[in-house]
C-alpha cells in the first residue's frame, strides 16, 4: 500500500484535498440540518461514518425530521445509494487487478469508500496504479472529512438553526463541476453528459427526489452505439 501513495501526482492530490475540503463544508451543513431535526450527535455521526452517503443521509434525516417511518427512510437512502453500483463496477476494473488484488477487509473497505468523488479522481488517472492510489487518497480522505464536517455542524446546530443561510450547500456541486469538466473535452463523454442532463431534468418532476440521476445513467448505454461515430 505504501508503494501507491509514491504514484500520486502533486495534482490529484491538490484535487481530492480539495474535494475533501468541500465534503467537510458540506457535512457542517448536514450535521447542523440533523441537530435541527432532532437528531442526537451519536446518531449523526454513526450515519456519517457507516453510510458515507450524503445525498442519502440528507433524505434519510429528512423523511424522519417529516414524521416518516425509519422503514421508508432506510428504503429511501439505500434507492438514493444504488448508484454506487455503478461506481463499484468502474472502481473494480484498477482494485482487484494483478498483485493489489483484493481479499477479506481490503475489499470491505474499498466497498465502503467507492462514490461519487473517490471514483471520478480514480477515472482521471491514466495507468492503473494510478487510478488505484487515486481512489485510495481521495477515498480514506473523504471517509475522515465527512464526519469531522457532521461533528462540526453537530456542534453549530444549537447555533444556527437554518443551514442553508451559511450557503454551504454551493461548495460541493462546485467543486464537483469543476472535476467533470476536464473530462468533457471528449465528445462521447459530453455527449452522455448532455444526454444524461436532459433525462435528469425531464425525469425530475416525476421521480423522487434525489433519485433522477439513476435514470440518468441510461445515457451511457443510449451513446454507447455512436461511441465510434463520433470520435
Amino acid at each position: 500500500m505504501r508503494s501507491l501513495w509514491r504514484t500520486v501526482d502533486r495534482e490529484t492530490l491538490r484535487v481530492s484535498v480539495l474535494i475533501c475540503l468541500s465534503v467537510a463544508i458540506v457535512g457542517v451543513s448536514y450535521g447542523v440540518t440533523a441537530g435541527s431535526a432532532g437528531f442526537s450527535m451519536w446518531q449523526l455521526l454513526a450515519l456519517a461514518v457507516l453510510v458515507l452517503g450524503a445525498s442519502s443521509e440528507f433524505l434519510f434525516i429528512g423523511i424522519i425530521a417529516a414524521g416518516g417511518s425509519a422503514l421508508a427512510a432506510v428504503a429511501a437512502g439505500l434507492l438514493i445509494n444504488s448508484r454506487n453500483f455503478a461506481y463499484g463496477l468502474s472502481a473494480g476494473s484498477f482494485l482487484d487487478r494483478g498483485r493489489h488484488r483484493g481479499s477479506g477487509w481490503r475489499k470491505m473497505v474499498g466497498a465502503h469508500l467507492v462514490n461519487d468523488e473517490s471514483v471520478a479522481v480514480a477515472m482521471a488517472q491514466a495507468t492503473v496504479k494510478q487510478k488505484r492510489a487515486a481512489f485510495w487518497l481521495c477515498g480514506i480522505g473523504i471517509a475522515v472529512a465527512w464526519p469531522i464536517g457532521a461533528l462540526l455542524g453537530g456542534l453549530l446546530g444549537s447555533v444556527v438553526q437554518d443551514p442553508g443561510a451559511l450557503g454551504l450547500d454551493a461548495a460541493f456541486p462546485v467543486v464537483i463541476l469543476a472535476l467533470v469538466l476536464p473530462a468533457l473535452r471528449e465528445r462521447v463523454t459530453l455527449l452522455a453528459a448532455v444526454v444524461g442532463a436532459a433525462v435528469a431534468v425531464a425525469a425530475s418532476p416525476f421521480l423522487p427526489p434525489g433519485t433522477a440521476p439513476l435514470v440518468a445513467l441510461l445515457s451511457i448505454a443510449v451513446t454507447i452505439p455512436f461511441r465510434e461515430k463520433v470520435r
